[in-house]
């Protein structure tokens, strides 16, 4: 167990941890929603090819046509790089930030509880590194093989394919891409649950962190379901800041762990019953003092029983 001297340097470092994050880990939510609807919106104005069209050349003859039914979807990427871009270096921007709060939440929760899964460090740390890299890596990319598709002669299927999914260079990305999200997606929902664990989260704000992991790996639902990780991050700041409604929770400054009570618990505190205690999995009322007959009473169940 930590010394009341270690306790309170780790709460002193923490602190002013905490002073220099806040602002990052606010504008970081603002600016991975920014970058999700400036990607999101450009997209959605990128001509799209039905199975009707896409079926064309076939029912006219032409197994490999000349000229590829997506051959404009390419050059309007082509043409839209710039904001794709700038969406995506918002985005790395933010997951910059949401990095340095993991790793602030992991040495925190790792101090109150050591037997933390030691690898979630690490897993955030070259997680965060990679995706923020990947995310503006895959635009650049994509940007240079959609504009030598634009400004070159082979409008095909397979040049289409070259430019937008196949080649060496974007199979390598995906694979990057798929690890780097899958270690950073690992790493914060096991720093979410253990924050939790030991009272530096709230219960929903853990729940909401191991969401906003998955929405990350998985970015699934557009904008609208972008919004969670961004809300996660904007909560973080204003934990961070030291503003959180009703206080800190107190496993901050007591630089130990301060479970958060069971639904259990608090259902009786409600009703001013006595707590439950633990009893394997499950919770059994704590033993309740006897109450004691009075005196009389007794007296009066002797009479009864004589007569």
């Amino acid at each position: 167990m930590p010394s009341s001297v270690e306790i309170r340097a780790q709460v002193a470092r923490e602190t002013e941890r905490r002073s220099r994050l806040a602002v990052p880990a606010f504008a970081g939510g603002v600016l991975y929603l920014l970058g999700s609807i400036v990607i999101n919106s450009t997209l959605k104005q990128a001509p799209t090819v039905g199975v009707l069209q896409g079926l064309t050349p076939a029912f006219s003859g032409v197994v490999n046509p000349a000229v590829s039914p997506r051959a404009e979807e390419v050059k309007f990427i082509s043409h839209h790089s710039l904001p794709l871009l700038a969406g995506s270096v918002l985005a790395a921007v933010a997951i910059l930030a949401l990095m340095m709060v993991l790793l602030l939440l992991y040495d925190a929760t790792s101090f109150r509880r050591p037997q933390t899964w030691r690898y979630a460090r690490p897993l955030v740390l070259v997680g965060g590194i990679s995706v923020a890299a990947v995310s503006v890596g895959h635009q650049v990319i994509s940007a240079i093989k959609t504009h030598a598709f634009a400004a070159g002669h082979d409008f095909s299927a397979h040049a289409v394919d070259q430019a937008l999914t196949k080649g060496t260079v974007n199979t390598i990305v995906d694979y990057v891409d798929l690890l780097a999200g899958l270690a950073l997606a690992a790493g914060m929902i096991t720093v979410s649950l253990n924050a939790q664990r030991v009272g530096l989260l709230t219960r929903w704000m853990g729940v909401l962190g191991m969401a906003t992991a998955l929405l990350i790996f998985l970015p699934i639902g557009g904008a609208e379901l972008q919004v969670i990780p961004s809300f996660w991050m904007v909560m973080m700041g204003i934990l961070l800041v030291g503003r959180w409604p009703n206080g800190d929770p107190p496993a901050w400054a007591s630089g130990e762990a301060r479970p958060w009570p069971s639904a259990a618990v608090q259902r009786a505190a409600r009703r001013g019953e006595p707590a439950p205690v633990a009893a394997g999995n499950g919770t059994v009322p704590a033993p309740s003092r006897p109450t004691r007959s009075s005196p009389g009473g007794k007296r009066r169940r002797k009479r009864g029983s004589r007569g």
